[in-house]
């Protein structure tokens, strides 16, 4: 019942404990330390009786406790530790499912009316507190509701000539490409939470996906959104551009549901790639590595993949385990080969210091590496499962600041893991790549104390988040603000478009009760 809560599949995958002790001695000799012994998964804690009742919804509303508990969190490490435990700090009163959009601005006048809060729900993969429903002791909302978008998931319709769909918000990953595969065309969207998280959640967050240049974030597939708000409803013009003004569509993307609910939204389709050519270099110097992706991009090659994996990462990925660091690239296109793209990217990197791989096993390279990426949220259970402490953060920087980036935010982290961990390790890779710089992108493995898992954490997390701000860089490249990154966002923004966003808030939520706390007070 309580994987039902935190985990990332259904409850067929929740690690197993006989499992979970046979990888015992890997998972030492892997990370350098050693493992807990497994824990068992908690029942769900008695929840607080519901302050409003669901019925005001009109048959929409759930008050199950596990719907509940499963609203209340998203999937960073400390939702994790606290679903294991059972323990759900803040849930929402409510959870609420409309069919419509017009059922949306039902839902949202009749929690206007009252008061309440509302916190809109996609696949609930946040690792930032994003749709955590916490408001402060003092807040001025009797209750909290959390809207699951979940039953808006249908592709509306496809322009064939244009290239482009008409998608409701909350539309899975899986779910959207299904529908989009009878046309021969696809979204070319896929981040990591490909399977669990939704249209309207990377809108609202501003995500980014695999592909590592060219339409990288959801910014740039975005041609059209609708949005519901207390104040009332807009949909932008599709339009392949414009110079008119400030685009409504960029204030909703990253907006983070403090502004409006997204109800579905024009998107930029692509037609399903058909040439495909790829390999994997190794490089001596991770610094080497990292001139050739520059080097690379600013000679206007494009590649699909071109992640750098540093020495340790590449490890603990089976990627490669001789100390170098190594470049997974690869290349696609939908109407002709790709090889002379690859041949002068691989041009690149022998003049960079990099070896390619041979053959079938710079191929086979890649695969471990990217089979690893998708399965990494199952393996994040068990780890916890075993008492290690893992989570990730990134940023992004220029150039000129990258190498000395990179080293000042790893040590600096490092420094702070065996500060408060007595061990670790760090790792690094680099997940998008610019003509004017890059996203590095870092992975924390440390034990834990059991009990004490939340507030270790939090003491890193603050450490590398100052290292990051210190060094140049943005607090988040994809990972959105949510609630944990809140002091370092009101940090980077210049405090007079803080100004202009709180008049927007309370011109669109005049009782603020999208999503409090999110981006501004």
């Amino acid at each position: 019942m309580t994987y039902a809560v935190w985990g990332w599949g259904d409850p067929a995958q929740q690690p197993r404990t006989h499992d979970l002790v046979a990888a015992m001695p890997w998972a030492n000799e892997l990370l350098g330390f050693t493992v807990a012994d497994p824990e068992t998964p908690s029942p769900l804690q008695p929840l607080p009786p519901p302050r409003c009742a669901a019925d005001v919804f009109a048959g929409l509303g759930s008050t199950d406790p596990v719907d509940r508990a499963r609203h209340g969190i998203g999937r960073s490490y400390r939702d994790i530790v606290r679903g294991i435990r059972g323990e759900i700090p803040h849930v929402p009163d409510v959870v609420v499912r409309p069919r419509t959009a017009a059922e949306v601005g039902e839902v949202l006048e009749r929690c206007s009316e009252r008061g309440w809060a509302v916190v809109p729900f996609g696949g609930g993969t946040s690792v930032v507190g994003g749709v955590e429903p916490m408001l402060p002791a003092d807040s001025p909302h009797p209750a909290v509701v959390s809207l699951d978008l979940c039953r808006l998931r249908r592709v509306l319709e496809v322009d064939a000539v244009s290239r482009a769909a008409l998608i409701e918000a909350g539309a899975l990953g899986p779910d959207l490409e299904a529908q989009l595969a009878a046309t021969g065309h696809t979204l070319r969207f896929y981040p990591q939470s490909f399977e669990r998280s939704t249209l309207g959640g990377w809108i609202a967050t501003r995500a980014a996906g695999h592909y590592a240049t060219g339409a990288t974030h959801i910014d740039d597939l975005v041609e059209s959104v609708t949005a519901v708000t207390p104040g009332g409803s807009w949909s932008s013009r599709r339009l392949p551009g414009s110079g008119a003004g400030p685009s409504p569509d960029r204030l909703l993307l990253g907006s983070e549901g403090a502004l409006g609910v997204v109800t579905q939204a024009w998107v930029r389709l692509q037609v399903r790639p058909a040439h495909r050519a790829g390999t994997s270099i190794a490089f001596t110097s991770w610094r080497d590595g990292a001139a050739a992706v520059r080097r690379i991009v600013q000679a206007g090659l494009r590649p699909a993949g071109c992640r750098l994996v540093d020495a340790t990462e590449a490890r603990l990925t089976s990627t490669l385990d001789d100390g170098r660091s190594v470049l997974v690239l690869s290349f696609e296109s939908p109407d002709a080969p790709c090889d002379a793209d690859l041949a002068r990217a691989l041009e690149i990197c022998a003049d960079s210091g990099g070896s390619a791989l041979p053959g079938r096993v710079g191929v086979e390279t890649s695969g471990r590496w990217r089979e690893t990426f998708v399965r990494a949220p199952y393996l994040r259970e068990s780890l916890v499962l075993l008492g290690v402490l893992t989570e990730t953060f990134e940023s992004a920087v220029t150039w000129d600041r990258f190498d000395a980036f990179v080293d000042a935010v790893r040590t600096t982290t490092l420094d702070a893991v065996r500060r408060v961990c007595g061990a670790g390790i760090v790792t690094c890779r680099t997940t998008h790549a610019y003509a004017d710089g890059a996203a590095p992108y870092f992975t924390v493995f440390a034990p834990a104390r059991r009990g004490g898992e939340l507030a270790q954490w939090a003491e890193i997390k603050a450490a590398a988040a100052e290292a990051i701000m210190a060094g140049g860089g943005t607090i988040t490249h994809h990972h959105a603000i949510g609630r944990d990154h809140r002091p370092w966002y009101d940090a980077q923004r210049p405090e007079l478009f803080a100004v202009a966003l709180r008049a927007a808030k309370k011109a669109l939520d005049p009782a603020g009760i999208l999503n409090p706390g999110v981006l501004i007070d």
